[in-house]
């Protein structure tokens, strides 16, 4: 086979690997199961080429991405649920139906108003599947969070949630003084040698930052993501300066490497 800008050619290529006797015995091994984790993974493959603006790796792991979902679609098609196209069609109805203010009637609508009609139609299809059985009938304003999502993107949709009933603070301010309030309760039990608490209470620190990102409209998995390649690339200066000194950071002082720190952000602040 040769490579093509037609999609028929990767559902071709998907075809053969699934093919038994004459495909791949890896591809031939998974299932929906064994297979969702590199699922996952690609996706934060595609979010981490887009926070690096790198545009060549990004088209790269789109297609990565898209195989996954080519994959899944394949081994329903093999069990006779659904196939390809199936996919194709489900999200082409949806986005038509939830864009009535583009290609319907309801024109000319605000930022705001698109929100909240688009969370209207989202309630009226989740009733629409619990009615044919398709999905639990859960109950209560903070129902549809998938458990199965990353801790912080969880934690900051359950915010939401609860939001939009009036369960939440009015400014920021007030959600700084629930997270000192937080730390304060981590510093008593940590003075109280109670290691075990004050493990559980970082659980509602971490929650109540999540908040405070929420407040400022920051998105919290963002924000961490640019943190940790911040430090990387902090850590990274401090290992060169040491290798041109001769040294490895475990042959190095906790104060030198604070010093190199500092010089690493006063070069970004240059920058």
């Amino acid at each position: 086979m040769t490579p093509s800008r037609d999609i028929t050619r990767l559902l071709e290529i998907m075809a053969a690997l699934r093919t038994p006797g004459s495909g791949c015995a890896w591809d031939l091994a998974q299932d929906f199961a064994s297979i969702a984790p590199y699922t996952i993974e690609e996706a934060y493959e595609v979010a981490d080429a887009i926070a690096r603006d790198d545009l060549p790796d990004l088209k790269d792991e789109l297609g990565d991405l898209l195989l996954q979902v080519v994959f899944h679609a394949r081994m329903a098609q093999e069990e006779g649920a659904f196939d390809f196209g199936d996919v194709v069609e489900a999200i082409t109805l949806k986005m038509l139906r939830r864009h009535p203010h583009v290609f319907g009637d309801e024109q000319g609508l605000t930022p705001e108003a698109v929100a909240g009609l688009w969370e209207r139609i989202k309630a009226e299809e989740k009733a629409e599947r619990v009615s044919r059985g398709a999905e639990p009938d859960q109950q209560g304003a903070l129902a549809g969070v998938p458990p199965t999502l990353p801790a912080l993107t969880r934690a900051l949709k359950l915010q939401q949630k609860a939001g939009r009933v009036g369960f939440d603070w009015n400014d920021p301010h007030a959600v700084l003084a629930k997270i000192r309030e937080e730390t304060d309760e981590i510093e008593a039990a940590l003075a109280a040698g109670d290691q075990v608490h004050a493990g559980a209470e970082v659980g509602d620190l971490l929650f109540a930052v999540v908040n405070l990102a929420r407040h400022l409209d920051a998105d919290p998995e963002r924000t961490l993501r640019e943190t940790n390649l911040k430090f990387q690339r902090r850590f990274a200066f401090i290992e060169r300066a040491l290798a041109a000194r001769g040294k490895t950071p475990a042959e190095s002082t906790l104060a030198e490497m604070d010093s190199l720190w500092d010089a690493a952000k006063a070069e970004e602040r240059k920058e």
